[in-house]
């Protein structure tokens, strides 16, 4: 009898011990669904809900992303999100981070969008979502106004170039067969070159055209430019759909009108896309 009785009791544990994993999956899927679906194909309809945009960004990295004498943010990057965001019908809306701290930040929902020079690589390809590019920059060839030897990197051989020793520019200046000397950043890479320690530096376009137009006095000149150049794009999370699309448009649209020219020329001189 008491065999019997220890044995009910057991089968009856079990039971209620299958009854409450079950109840357990049931409310995590409960749970999850909502979220997973509103961070991608929702996103449009909930920024169209919410009436804004919320954008991403370091706010501290000029001149894409930065605050002026007023302490207004403002920038290349920020320029073009507003009005993305104004042809989207909605408000832009900016929540700033560090760089280490923006992709994180657009995983767990935080931001919907993030506009900060990001390069649209392949290995970012495989975990977001980008905008058609709205940045198109390469490595440039600088040398002082009156230079006339030094015309292509080609003549780069047997010259002296100021580098940062671990980017990829000076691995370019090497390949080209300049000795290098050792720099700490672009700014005294171009003291070096305009007090004439150094016969010329290779950077990227976009940190050049931004010096210059910063310094239109200052005696420097582009040389030449490489044929490869990087794109930048609006960062989505992966499968955001229907917004990114709109965001395209956009973005085709400022071109068409002449307003990313406009935004451009104001922060670079140049169009940066072409």
């Amino acid at each position: 009898m008491k065999k019997s009785l220890l044995f009910i009791l057991m089968l009856l544990g079990a039971v209620l011990l299958l009854a409450a994993c079950g109840d357990s999956s049931e409310d995590t899927t409960t749970e999850e669904n909502p979220e997973t679906a509103g961070s991608s194909e929702d996103l449009l309809a909930k920024v169209q809900e919410e009436g804004k945009l919320v954008i991403g960004t370091e706010g501290t990295y000029p001149p894409f992303t930065f605050h002026d004498d007023s302490g207004e943010l403002t920038g290349f990057d920020v320029e073009i999100a507003r009005e993305v965001a104004e042809r989207l019908g909605v408000e832009a809306e900016f929540l700033e981070t560090q760089w280490d701290g923006m992709f994180a930040g657009l995983d767990s929902g935080r931001f919907d969008m993030v506009a900060n020079q990001v390069g649209i690589r392949e290995d970012r390809l495989e975990s977001y979502d980008f905008s058609d590019p709205y940045i198109t920059s390469a490595a440039v060839l600088v040398t002082k106004e009156d230079e006339t030897e030094i015309t292509s990197f080609e003549d780069l051989e047997g010259k002296t170039s100021a580098q940062s020793l671990t980017s990829n520019y000076a691995d370019i200046a090497k390949e080209y067969g300049a000795e290098l000397t050792g720099v700490e950043g672009f700014n005294q890479a171009i003291e070096l070159l305009v007090s004439d320690r150094v016969d010329a530096t290779v950077n990227d376009k976009i940190s050049v055209l931004d010096f210059m137009n910063q310094r239109p006095d200052a005696p420097i000149q582009i040389a030449d430019e490489s044929d490869e150049a990087s794109q930048s794009g609006l960062q989505f999370r992966k499968d955001s759909g229907a917004i990114v699309d709109e965001v395209n448009k956009a973005l085709a649209d400022m071109i068409e009108d002449g307003t990313y020219d406009e935004i451009s020329q104001k922060w670079f001189g140049e169009n940066v896309l072409e």
